[in-house]
């Protein structure tokens, strides 16, 4: 076991008394000594710690020993550390030395430490590795992985890492870490003593890769051979040193390009929408676009499946942050708007970053944006899908939609969103802004000052925020470049909200239009975690940089678009103050704000220091080499100008130069200013105050390189640039972010070794690979070590807690994982490990960018005449220093190459390719008070020129320039041998290429080779006397780069850019011995860039060699030029030429097709000439192309010599020349073969098992269903001829799939029948498409299993869990989340016993559905023809050569073989062998050959709607050569999903008709009809091909019926033709229903049925037995084409790489000379079934009373019942009312009747009607039957009130209750729960069923009941029967037996005032009429009385 041993013996010179504790890390991994209690100045600790380590020790990793003083109650002191490296102990294995500490400053103490340290290696030796591969060994350290406790050691832990020029005793050398890479030597720092002590000069530093096997695989060593990297990509940049960093590949910025989209969203329907009796409308927005379904009428569930396709030309990221935004509206007519329920939205870049760029039949939840206390709105069902140029969308199979019933399983929500989210608010605050730029001329500025008398700021800013669609505005500050806002700007979203980002920009507010002066974008992701451990989005308060065009302000500004964010800003245009933060709404609270709307508040003013304290800065810049300058540019006077910031921008950078604010920003107070120059070290503080900057080199004139470019003449005299800047001090974000970004690096390179050393078939891939992966864990262990440093620093904000957090965690994790993966890295598993390690890939780079900016990106501009040419833009980070070294920035203090290109739109397209300038650049930035070594970096060998100025402490003033006083010469050797597939730069299709190598300030080219796009150059370029400055020792690890780029030389105008490519030389010194293993140089393959794509690879080597004392006569010597004809062309060398042997190539030559004229001719006499370094053949004349454009002679051949190493083998050229009168010749196109892998001929193995000829083999019929992806499993058995397919588990996520599934297999178990006659073609059809979405969906559980038990693995090794536990576990939750899915889970596992259960019925006979092209299931039929498309014509330019394919101008068929000579005997002897044909033996002949084509069109799906309705009227057209069918009179009308069913005979001659298009248009009444999108396939290759694609074999033979044998050959004949032509042995039939072919036997049924039922003896059965396992038979075998239906994508050349849908069809060939087949299968689409429901409504119950009484305020209703089938404007029907019901009962025995037409198949009803008055014909719609009743209340003078409703699906609704009161809501409730019945099945129903409505609440109410009887007959029994609507006759119904209230009051008067009197104020009136008697007889009394009286008392 590997260990490093320290004995820490003691502590010396301490002061003070007391105890004291040590603290020893290696490798991230503390141990703590014990507490040397109560000792003096020295503390003797006597300890020795031991570190088993399980990888190499590594000469640059560290020791780092902390002593404190300890103390029980307080946390412990540091005293001082100790940080050694240990590269001495890593050679010698042993060390003793005593050493001073140094404190928390980095300043050397007196205490001084006594240690002796021993590395035991393996085998007890050093340096050596023994064979053995220890990789497996386990890590000892996870057992003790000690975190640093806080009550132990107080996080004090920042004295880590060593001053780089501190030297230890024993001259230890500290340095910075080398980088590793391809010819990494060791590098040590400037090491003052000793000097040249440790190094080992002859380090052989390239290793041979044939050797990597044997040599020492070292893991995670500077020189790990696993490291060399193969391919240049890497080898360029890959570090060599630690002076120069790499150079970046790639030029082109790609973001701001536009690109094509195409959205397409499919709205099938809504549920549960709130509301009572709407007519629902959807609208569709994207952007600004709006488009609308048309309007159901009356339902809440109305169903449309209308498709809609958008289509976009813009770039990516304005793609995707535009959102996409559903929204039902309800009662929308021409002239009023509608009412919004409530909308849905998501941004288009959530849905292209779902698996496969789409939501399939997913839910989308609405929510009301003015009322979010209210809760779900509704559902809406729709596709969505994003297409870029280039994907293809795999669309899940739609046969017919199994109802996604469940809606919250399928809802519209990206993984690992709630269901359920929440409402919340984004607080945007922004504070204030700084550095703006000018945004008005200073002539209006004068003109405002004359008239007003006031200078003023020229800009008037204020802050838009947008969000979610939304847009919020801050106030605008009038005049100010440092304007104060104070505001904060609310929006109102979900949470999580499905947008990602928030868009924040600074614009200024102009009378005529506001501009834009920067943006921002605040990615949500990056600001929030939403893990366990997660946070909300938050950030800042932080500064956010804004970028974007150059800073003078023109009127006209070219770049405008960078200031809004698109593309990469140029220039800094200022910065703003921001905080977010979000708060989550609690809905129910009563005083909430329940409207969306944006709202705008003002914010106090945060503090000063609350982003960090201000520091200062110090960037320094030194220009070591400029070259490569654009000629344009050359002859004007250059200087280069240096910015952060505004500071050193002197054009136009800073506004007011007032010296406060050069010094601090805002709000200036003494004191503060006085404490910062305090802080800096006292000797600096004076001369600093006066430290001007110095942001520009001098200007200087350029001198010429070549004829393209010039170079300035900088020589020894480097110019630099220094500058100081003030910003908040927020380095530690930068460090993190430095260090997560480095371990990146390397695991990116580590990959791409990997990845190059599998494509290479280089030895153990997997070693690497676990090399990578030990560097990644090492790699994050040393994060989590590192960044938990001064987390109290100032101006810290929440998200830098809980970023620290999460990516402590994140990394932590990452490094367990990698272990983890380590462990299982086998050789067979190394490319799924590989996938799982790019993830992690990803999940670095994304951790690593850091949101909260704090210092501004540098920016390096080239000037001329005070204008700004081309710019480099360096991301501070990487130039940041750090005095741990994990944390600088990876360019800081290094050397790069560094390219200019043209701002904004310039750098586009062929512009941005060419270099405008290449500089070797020099950047240190770091506080102030670090920068002392700032210098360190660069090459050694300088004096420091200082600016001329008298004062003290010149010693610190930085240089204005360096003079170097050392120089080395050199001599270049650059061996160009090779280049292939280069960029087309001519419009022949080829190029006339030749390449420029630069290296420093020299430039040669190569010849140029004419007409080629794979030159081989062969030609060595020595560059002579090539001066570099610097130490020799320096230049051998850091050579400059050397650039390559190869142009075309044209013969009018300059050579043409093709692309360009970076090198490093393989260096010499002069002492060095010029041998192997380093020289001489191997040839290596660089990929050569044009902008982002790639344009070719260069094969060559370069090596650089010192020319020492005795001049160039002690190189290694050149050979001089052999051949004279090319003159003074020096070939390349040798040894480095690659080693050659004899190859013999043939050529089969078939025939060319689809030549495309040339110069408007025709191509007539065509001839093919085959190319190959420098030999080749050609092919015979055709000596009419049009009668018949094949060869001839078939097979040619050639000899040539080509390298042994097969990488290294050239491309072989095919060119098509036609010959054309007198002896022209004229190129039609080429073909360049890139790689001849294919093609190399390996004799058969004559040992592998297919050869066995043993015994015989019995072939196992039940073959394992895993092997076969697609095919479903078949048993055979001699009793019965029909297939058992063994069933799928049963594990169906839709709750009733088994009814389905009976009714699916086309009816087949409808009357419990299986009757033949019953099923048709289609019925075999939807069993196919069945299985297809079984067999996908088991792929699916299959692939989610294995990654969840690897997942699972991980985790459990990770957290040391045993396994199942952690499974069991796992399968908890995962049978929770599937009892969600399923709400009703079938039995599981029990698939077998399933099947023996279920009585076996005849199944339905099955053909293949494939979901793709057939040819890509059979490799495009390329089995021995392939075709080689001929390009002419430049290659377009546009991403990834889309444009190729109009660069085709024609097809050449044939092949190729290659093979070593000479060839072996045996094939020679074989019998039958044709010498002529060479390899290509029984190949058919090529005469022409006439075929029966016969082209079945199933139907199409998802087609791109080609009118304004946004439908289309497709027919297909059918074109084979000259040969045209239309089908314009069957057109389909308005349908995107249109079932064709037809099929079409068409007659050929093969080869010269052999192209098939099958085409899709659309039918219009005027004008042309326009192409929706076409197909095309190559039928010559399907008819010659082994896998026999003339006619798909079916799975069963039978001579009738609907699955009637299709072929003219019985599949006898067929099986003895096959045996005949293989050669094989056979067939044999045996009794016993067994047949044998060669050594195999089969067995099978031996009978069949006739027509009529009778049994007849056959072979047939075993024969296609045979032949559908064709692929077991030995050395011929292979799969045959069987019964199928292909799905091909429909392609439009307007809208190329696009989907505009797709066709299922199949193309059957039968040859003329054969037997004729029988008349085409029968496919023509189902007519649906007439069929008429009648409905009885006989009573209702318990309605709602609505209505209050006149009279007697009583409630009633006055009920009717009102119900559709098909929509409510075509059949619905209406019962009497039944007046007046005071107890919610009704009494109808009313019958409604229902004709619909109905497709059994698709479960689906069938309507024709006209869309509108104005449509031509009718419309063909299908919707799911569903039957709607509603009850609603009768009033006469006003509209009738909706009451309640119920919709039924036909298909499965609830079982009616027996009686009134068993009817409940949760019959509809509990929908899924309980049994549902069809009436297609049950035929007649009888129940009580509720009505039901939604309250305020959206709660569901019962409203009523009804009493129905639904009645289904097919159309014949009803006519047999038939009954009257209403209850009229025939077959009345009886009059219902209402109560006498029921009438109408206003109708009959007299009888409701007898209801009125008689019923209820009987007493009441009789109390009245008496009451009236008394008073009448009281008022007579009263009035006769005084009368009387008078009378009696006078007695008259």
């Amino acid at each position: 076991m590997m260990a490093l041993m320290v004995h820490l013996k003691t502590v010396a010179h301490l002061r003070g008394r007391g105890d004291r504790i040590a603290k020893v890390t290696f490798r991230g991994l503390p141990f703590f000594s014990r507490v040397a209690e109560n000792c003096d100045e020295v503390a003797h600790f006597n300890e020795t710690f031991r570190w088993p380590i399980a990888s190499r020790l590594d000469g640059n990793e560290m020791l780092e020993i902390q002593v404190y003083n300890y103390s029980k109650v307080f946390s412990n002191r540091l005293v001082g550390t100790f940080c050694m490296v240990l590269q001495k102990v890593a050679e010698e294995g042993h060390l003793e030395l005593t050493d001073t500490l140094i404190d928390d400053n980095n300043t050397s103490i007196k205490t001084s430490v006594t240690i002796e340290i021993r590395y035991q290696s393996m085998d007890g030796t050093v340096g050596v590795w023994s064979d053995g591969e220890f990789l497996d060994v386990p890590d000892d350290r996870d057992g003790m992985f000690a975190f640093e406790t806080d009550s132990l050691l107080s996080g004090q832990s920042h004295g880590s890492g060593t001053s780089p020029g501190r030297s230890l005793q024993g001259s230890i050398p500290t340095f910075r870490k080398a980088g590793k890479g391809v010819f990494s030597a060791m590098k040590l720092g400037k090491i003052k003593s000793s000097k040249d002590d440790h190094r080992r000069a002859d380090e052989p530093a390239v290793l041979d890769m044939e050797d990597l096997d044997k040599k020492a695989i070292r893991l995670a060593g500077t020189l790990d051979p696993d490291t060399i990297s193969l391919a240049s990509v890497t080898a360029v940049t890959t570090n060599v040193s630690n002076k120069r960093s790499k150079p970046d590949i790639k030029m082109e910025p790609s973001s701001g390009r536009p690109v094509d989209y195409q959205i397409s969203i499919t709205v099938i329907e809504a549920r549960q929408l709130i509301g009572l009796n709407m007519d629902p409308v959807v609208c569709v927005e994207i952007g600004d676009d709006k488009k609308y379904t048309s309007m159901k009428e009356s339902t809440n569930c109305p169903y449309y499946n209308e498709y809609f396709v958008f289509d976009f030309h813009v770039p990516p990221d304005v793609m995707f942050d535009k959102i996409i935004k559903l929204s039902v509206i309800h009662s929308k007519n021409l002239l009023r708007s509608g009412t919004l329920v409530g909308n849905f939205k998501m941004d288009v870049g959530t849905v292209y970053s779902q698996p496969e760029h789409q939501f399939y039949h997913k839910w989308a939840i609405l929510s009301d944006p003015d009322d979010i206390t209210a809760g779900c709105k509704g559902y809406i069902k729709c596709d969505i899908a994003v297409v870029g140029k280039g994907d293809n969308i795999k669309t899940p199979h739609k046969a017919n939609e199994t109802d996604e019933d469940e809606i919250e399983g399928n809802l519209l929500l990206p993984e690992g969103i709630p269901a359920e989210r929440q409402w919340a608010r984004f607080y945007v605050k922004i504070y204030r802004a700084e550095g703006l730029p000018k945004m008005n001329t200073t002539i209006m500025a004068n003109v405002k000052k004359a008239f007003i008398g006031e200078n003023r700021d020229l800009v008037d800013p204020y802050v838009q925020v947008q969000f979610a669609g939304q847009k919020g505005k801050t106030s605008v500050q009038k005049s100010s470049y440092e304007p104060i806002w104070n505001e904060q700007v609310i929006f109102t979203e979900l949470f999580p909200p499905l947008c990602k980002r928030m868009k924040v920009q600074i614009r200024d507010s102009d009378k005529v239009n506001d501009v834009a002066i920067g943006t921002h974008f605040i990615d949500l992701r990056k600001i929030s975690n939403e893990g366990d451990k997660g946070f909300l989005p938050t950030l800042g308060p932080a500064w956010a940089n804004m970028y974007g065009s150059t800073r003078q302000y023109t009127l006209m500004d070219e770049h405008q678009d960078l200031n809004e964010g698109l593309g990469e800003g140029v220039s800094f245009r200022a910065r703003l103050l921001v905080s977010i933060a979000v708060e989550i709404l609690d809905t129910t609270s009563p005083e909430i704000i329940s409207s969306t709307e944006v709202q705008v508040e003002t914010v106090s003013n945060i503090s000063e220091s609350a982003t960090g304290k201000m520091d200062e800065f110090f960037l320094f810049g030194s220009f070591l080499e400029a070259t490569m300058i654009d000629r344009k540019i050359g002859d004007k006077a250059i200087s280069f100008e240096i910015t952060i910031g505004n500071y050193g921008n002197q054009i136009d950078g800073v506004s007011k130069p007032s010296s406060a604010k050069k010094k601090k920003k805002d709000g200036d107070n003494e004191e503060e200013e006085s404490e910062l120059i305090q802080n800096s070290s006292e000797d600096e503080a004076d001369e600093d105050a006066d430290l001007v900057s110095v942001s520009s080199t001098p200007l200087m004139k350029p001198v010429i390189t070549d004829r393209n470019y010039f170079h300035l003449p900088y020589f020894e005299k480097k110019p630099c640039v220094y500058i100081k800047s003030w910003w908040q001090d927020q380095r530690r974000r930068l460090y993190n972010s430095n260090m997560m970004d480095k371990i990146a690096d390397k695991l990116e390179e580590g990959l791409n070794d990997v990845q190059e050393i599998i494509k290479t078939e280089k030895a153990f891939p997997e070693r690497r690979l676990r090399g990578v992966l030990e560097e990644l864990s090492v790699g994050c262990s040393r994060f989590v070590t590192l960044a938990n440093k001064d987390v109290n620093q100032a101006g810290r904000t929440k998200l830098d807690r809980e970023r620290l957090k999460s990516c402590m965690r994140e990394m932590d994790s990452m490094a367990q994982q990698a272990k983890q993966i380590r462990t299982q890295v086998k050789k067979h598993t190394v490319r799924d490990k590989l996938k799982l390690v790019q993830n992690f890939l990803q999940k670095l780079r994304f951790l690593a960018d850091e949101p909260q900016h704090s210092i501004p990106d540098v920016f390096v501009w080239m000037m001329t005449n005070n204008k700004r040419i081309a710019y480099a833009r360096i991301p501070s980070k990487d130039i940041l220093y750090s005095i741990v070294d994990e944390e600088t920035g990876k360019d800081c203090g290094k050397v790069k190459a560094v390219f200019l290109k043209l701002p904004g739109k310039k750098g586009f397209g062929p512009a941005g390719w060419t270099v405008q300038a290449k500089l070797e650049l020099y950047l240190w930035l770091g506080l102030n008070k670090q920068r002392k070594d700032f210098l360190n970096g660069l090459p050694n060998g300088f004096e420091e020129i200082k600016a001329v100025k008298t004062g003290p402490g010149l010693q610190s003033v930085p240089p204005v320039s360096l003079v170097y006083n050392m120089k080395q010469v050199f001599q270049l050797r650059a061996h160009m041998y090779q280049a292939r597939s280069l960029f087309a730069a001519d419009s022949s299709g080829l190029s006339d290429p030749f390449a420029r190598v630069f290296f420093s300030t020299h430039s040669q080219v190569t010849e140029v080779l004419s007409e080629t796009l794979c030159p081989t150059w062969d030609q060595l370029l020595v560059f002579d006397d090539v001066e570099l400055f610097g130490e020799a020792s320096e230049l051998r690890d850091d050579p400059p780069i050397i650039v390559v780029e190869i142009y075309d030389q044209d013969t009018v105008g300059k050579a043409e850019f093709i692309g360009r490519t970076f090198a490093k030389p393989t260096i010499k010194m002069c002492d060095e011995y010029y041998g192997p293993p380093r020289f001489p140089p191997q040839l290596e393959y660089y990929q050569v860039f044009r902008g982002n794509c790639t344009a070719g690879e260069l094969l060559a080597a370069f090596e650089l060699l010192q020319i020492g004392q005795g001049g160039r006569a002690d190189l290694p010597p050149l050979e001089g030029p052999t051949d004279t004809e090319h003159g003074p062309i020096l070939p390349v060398p040798l040894g480095i030429r690659p080693v050659l042997s004899r190859y013999r190539i043939e050529v089969l030559f078939w025939g060319l097709r689809d030549l495309k004229r040339i110069n408007l001719a025709q191509v007539d006499r065509p001839r093919v000439d085959i190319e190959c370094a420098g030999r080749g053949v050609q092919s015979v004349l055709i000596q009419n192309y049009k009668k018949n454009p094949n060869f001839s002679t078939l097979v040619k051949w050639f000899e040539v010599d080509l390298p042994e190493n097969e990488l290294l083998h050239p491309p072989l050229n095919i060119r098509v020349v036609d010959c054309r009168a007198f002896g022209r010749y004229i190129l039609v196109g080429s073909h360049a073969v890139s790689s001849l892998r294919r093609f190399i001929y390996t004799t058969p193995d004559k040992t592998s098992n297919n050869w066995a000829t043993a015994g015989d083999i019995i072939v196992n019929m039940d073959s394992d269903p895993s092997i076969r992806k697609m095919d479903t499993v078949v048993k055979l058995d001699a009793t019965s001829d029909a297939v058992v397919k063994v069933d799928m588990t049963e594990d169906d996520s839709d709750k009733d799939k088994k009814k389905k599934k009976k009714k699916k297999k086309g009816g087949v178990e409808e009357e419990e029948e299986t009757d033949e006659r019953m099923l048709d073609w289609w019925s075999k059809y939807f069993a196919s498409i069945e299985t297809l979405k079984e067999t996908l969906r088991a792929q699916e559980a299959a692939q989610a299993e294995a990654e969840e038990r690897e997942d699972l693995e991980i985790a459990a090794e990770a957290a040391d869990f045993k396994p199942d536990d952690l499974l069991l576990k796992g399968s908890k939750t995962k049978e929770k989340s599937k009892e969600k899915k399923n709400s009703k889970d079938k039995k599981k596992g029990q698939a077998a016993d399933g099947a023996e259960k279920k009585p076996v019925k005849a199944k339905v006979d099955e053909l293949l559905v494939y979901n793709k092209e057939l040819e890509t299931e059979y490799g495009d039929f390329e089995d021995w023809l392939h075709t080689f498309n001929l390009y002419r014509g430049k290659a377009g330019d546009d991403d990834e050569h889309a444009l190729d394919d109009d660069r085709i101008v024609g097809r050449f068929k044939g092949s190729l073989c290659m093979y070593k000579l000479p060839v072996s005997e045996e094939i020679t002897r074989e019998a039958g062998f044709d010498p002529n044909m060479g390899m290509f033996q029984s190949i058919p002949h090529n005469d022409p050959i006439h075929v029966l084509v016969r082209v079945f069109v199933v139907r199409a799906t998802d087609l791109h709607p080609a009118d304004i309705n946004g439908k289309a009227d497709p027919y297909v057209v059918i074109k084979l050569g000259k040969s045209e069918v239309k089908d314009k009179e069957n057109y389909i009308s308005k349908q995107l999903n249109p079932v064709f069913g037809k099929s079409f005979d068409i007659e050929a001659t093969f080869p010269m008709e052999s192209m098939l298009t099958v085409s899709v248009y659309d039918w219009d009444l005027v004008g042309t009809d326009d192409l929706i999108g076409e197909t095309k396939i190559d039928l010559e290759n399907r008819f010659y091909s082994k896998y026999r694609a003339t006619c798909g074999i079916s799975s069963n033979y039978s001579v009738h019926g609907y699955n009637v044998w299709r072929d003219p050959l019985k599949p006898s004949q067929i099986l003895a033709k096959l045996c005949k032509d293989g050669k094989i042995d056979g067939p044999h039939y045996g009794p016993g229903g067994k047949v044998k072919v060669a050594n195999r036997i089969f067995m099978g049924p031996t009978e069949i049925e006739d027509e009529n039922g009778l049994k007849k003896q056959t072979e047939e059965h075993l024969a296609l037995t045979v032949l559908n396992h064709w692929e077991e038979i030995p050395r011929v075998g292979c799969k045959l084409v069987p019964e199928h239906v292909e799905t091909r994508p429909l392609l439009n050349v307007d809208k190329p790489g696009i989907e505009q849908g797709r066709i299922e069809m199949w193309v059957d060939m039968f040859p003329m000379d054969m037997p004729a087949p029988g008349p085409a299968i029968d496919i023509s689409p189902r007519k649906p079934k007439r069929y008429e429901l009648r409905v009885i409504i006989w009573n209702t119950d318990e309605v709602i009373l609505e209505d209050d009484d006149y009279f007697t305020g009583e409630k009633s209703s006055d009920i009717f019942v009102r119900g559709w089938l098909k929509g409510q404007q075509e059949d619905k029907q209406d019962t009497d009312v039944h007046y007046h019901s005071l107890t919610g009962e009704g009494n109808f025995n009313w019958r409604f009747v229902y004709p619909f037409d109905y497709l059994m198949a698709e479960e689906k009803i069938v309507i024709s009607k006209k869309e509108s008055m104005f449509s031509w014909d009718e419309t063909e719609y299908k919707i799911p039957p569903r039957l709607t009743l509603q009850v609603w209340d009768a009033d006469h003078f006003s509209a009738d009130d909706f009451l309640g409703a119920i919709e039924l699906d036909l298909n499965r609704f609830p079982r009616g209750a027996k009686t009134a009161k068993q009817c409940s809501l949760n019959m509809i409730r509990n929908e899924q729960e309980l049994p549902t019945i069809s009436i297609f099945k049950q035929k007649r129903v009888k129940g009580w069923w509720p009505f039901v409505a939604r309250d305020e609440n959206d709660e569901m109410e019962l409203t009523g009941k009804v009493e129905a009887e639904l009645h289904l007959v097919t159309a014949e029994e009803a006519e047999k029967s038939p009954v009257g609507l209403g209850r009229n006759e025939p077959d009345p119904l009886e009059k219902p037996n209402r109560p006498d209230t029921t009438f109408l009051w206003f109708l009959s008067p007299l009888k409701a005032i007898r209801y009125l009197v008689c019923n209820r104020y009987k007493w009441l009136i009789i109390k009245i009429v008496l009451a009236m008697l008394l008073l009448i007889m009281l008022g007579l009394f009263l009035y006769s009385m005084p009368g009387y009286l008078v009378k009696k008392l006078l007695g008259a």
